[in-house]
């Protein structure tokens, strides 16, 4: 899909959630799973780098910092909004009793689809973490409810968007393989900082064999994250928004550690990540035919 029909189609959705702002929600829970994008103070009790409680982030919020990496709301809050709920979906860390009904949010900075992504930064929760904490809340919805049918109903009408894989190229695959590398990675080709035999070419120009070790590693990100997905699937959740990895080749600290060569960005990064977002398309197209076939 070219850029211009993304960008439409964002447009329509925000256009649509806009016209049920007031009045009762369009659904009655949100579960939220992803990073920093998405953290909202999950990350608060952890010793973690990746943790942003603190003046000057969230400048801009009620209430001032929350652990949220930015200077006010984050894009699930504004979706949060546009679906009708009269209040953020709390982080997992503080969300109890009635308040799990409307959602929650288990978000966690620097995690990633593998376990050990983001591990440098110090703690994170991982998407299988996720996953556990999700199983969690599910118990109390059981409790709350009465009963698993009921639950399972309620959870069936919920939304479940899950963002994750950008840390897992900007803190795992593409990190320097020796720690100590990184005070002098301006000196360092950026071959030996990935590791490589040689680069990741541009995808239009990539053979098979050059992209075969980033097919593999997208290939393994992509299916975790199907294994997990099912996990879900088994525990009620049925509706799903997926967001495939940013184009993470345009952050500064990419830009500045690996060098563009005179080009916009740095091209193998996002050449890897667009391997991964291919393969979660796929992902999404054989789970829906599995999912109709079921249910034919």
């Amino acid at each position: 899909m070219k850029t211009w029909e993304l960008v439409f189609v964002a447009l329509v959705v925000v256009l649509n959630l806009q016209l049920h702002v007031h009045g009762v929600p369009q659904v009655p829970c949100y579960f939220i799973f992803g990073d920093s994008l998405a953290d909202n103070g999950n990350n608060n009790q952890l010793k973690s780098l990746a943790r942003l409680n603190y003046l000057p982030y969230g400048i801009d919020f009620p209430g001032g910092p929350t652990g949220r990496f930015s200077n006010g709301k984050t894009t699930v809050d504004v979706i949060a909004q546009l679906l009708g709920f009269d209040d953020y979906i709390p982080p997992y860390v503080s969300a109890s009793g009635q308040d799990i009904l409307k959602g929650v949010n288990y978000a966690s900075a620097a995690a990633g689809i593998r376990d050990e992504t983001g591990q440098q930064l110090g703690g994170r929760i991982s998407f299988s973490g996720h996953v556990k904490n999700y199983q969690n809340t599910v118990s109390q919805v059981v409790n709350l409810l009465g009963n698993e049918d009921s639950a399972a109903d309620y959870l069936s009408k919920c939304i479940y968007s899950i963002g994750l894989g950008s840390n897992d190229y900007l803190n795992n695959y593409f990190m320097p393989k020796i720690c100590t590398y990184m005070p002098t990675a301006n000196f360092l080709s950026t071959t030996q900082l990935l590791g490589f035999d040689k680069l990741i070419p541009p995808f239009a120009t990539a053979n098979d064999s050059d992209i075969l070790q980033g097919v593999n590693y997208a290939s393994g990100a992509a299916g975790i994250r199907q294994e997990t997905g099912n996990q879900l699937y088994h525990n009620g959740a049925r509706k799903f928004a997926l967001f495939g990895a940013g184009v993470v080749g345009f952050t500064p600290n990419s830009i500045s550690l690996y060098g563009t060569k005179g080009k916009a960005c740095v091209e193998e990064i996002n050449t890897a990540v667009t391997l991964f977002n291919q393969q979660l398309i796929s992902l999404v197209d054989n789970l829906t035919y599995v999912r109709l076939l079921g249910h034919m």
